[in-house]
């Protein structure tokens, strides 16, 4: 099949991508209730996908949340779709990663080329011999990637209580079936990472991060986070210097999950939707990089 829509994305990578007057927040269409993935084009084409067990397709809005396009992906299945991301030469990749029971073994990224086709990449954990391992190292549950430098740079979360770990992987960004790389971990303070992306000049990558809680036993509390890394040598990018941006008031019972730059210095997250808030997106500036003393 001719995916006749993503040669429309190629032609909206040429575009500049900083402008001002950013939309602080905006709401996003009813057609994305679990919105757990994001790819900016270019700041008047976004692409978004919804969580497991929605449709195997893509949504196209401007920077305003109106919706443009409706995008399937004929010939894929989303089992647990969690984040996209994009090469410059127009491919775009969907993770079809998620793996909340941690005993996944088709774990698969959809590689959406230019001129049309599906291909996919097929991948397993090199640190995972038990599906699901023994309770405390259920550490596989990946939730962001972006691509960078012909690899796929994926991060996990551990879903072992009290653990806050992330891990670093990377994939070839090619068809064909692979073991990862694990490139390193570390501990986000008091958060899980949902998502992650990285600057178009290859000098910041950002995480976002969350942490569920319960006030009072029963009212669900997710103070959502942005983890920005900076100076760190080559891809080796969890050892970067931290900071950390607030995400999301805690009294918001919604998950944060999607996450991109729409311009230098500037990215929005998006959060789904629950019985107490729609979908929306939120503009955040990340904090300036201090001068060398």
């Amino acid at each position: 099949m001719k995916y006749h829509w993503i040669v429309v994305a190629l032609m909206m990578l040429a575009r500049p991508r900083g402008i001002s007057g950013q939309a602080r927040k905006f709401l996003l269409p009813d057609e994305l209730p679990e919105v757990s993935g994001l790819y900016i084009a270019a700041p008047d084409a976004m692409y978004w996908l919804n969580d497991s067990g929605a449709a195997a397709e893509l949504w196209q809005t401007n920077a305003e949340g109106a919706l443009q396009a409706r995008l399937p992906v004929a010939g894929a299945q989303n089992r647990d779709w969690e984040d996209l991301t994009a090469a410059p030469d127009g491919r775009i990749f969907v993770g079809d990663f998620g793996n909340n029971r941690n005993q996944r073994k088709d774990l698969c990224i959809y590689i959406l080329s230019p001129g049309g086709g599906l291909d996919s990449i097929r991948f397993s954990y090199p640190d995972q011999t038990a599906f699901p391992p023994p309770a405390g190292e259920w550490q596989f549950d990946m939730e962001g990637f972006f691509f960078y430098q012909d690899s796929l740079h994926l991060f996990a979360k551990d879903k072992s209580p009290g653990s806050y770990l992330t891990k670093h992987y990377t994939l070839p960004a090619a068809p064909g079936t692979y073991q990862a790389r694990l490139r390193g971990g570390r501990e986000l303070p008091k958060r899980v990472v949902t998502a992650a992306a990285i600057s178009a000049d290859g000098q910041t990558v950002v995480l976002l991060a969350y942490r569920f809680k319960l006030l009072l036993g029963f009212f669900p509390l997710t103070p959502a986070d942005i983890f920005v890394l900076r100076g760190f040598e080559g891809t080796d990018f969890l050892n970067g210097s931290l900071q950390r941006v607030r995400g999301a008031r805690c009294y918001r019972p919604t998950q944060y999950e999607a996450i991109d730059f729409i311009a230098p210095g500037k990215v929005y997250i998006a959060s789904e939707r629950t019985p107490f808030f729609r979908q929306q997106a939120r503009l955040r500036r990340l904090p300036l990089i201090k001068p060398e003393p």
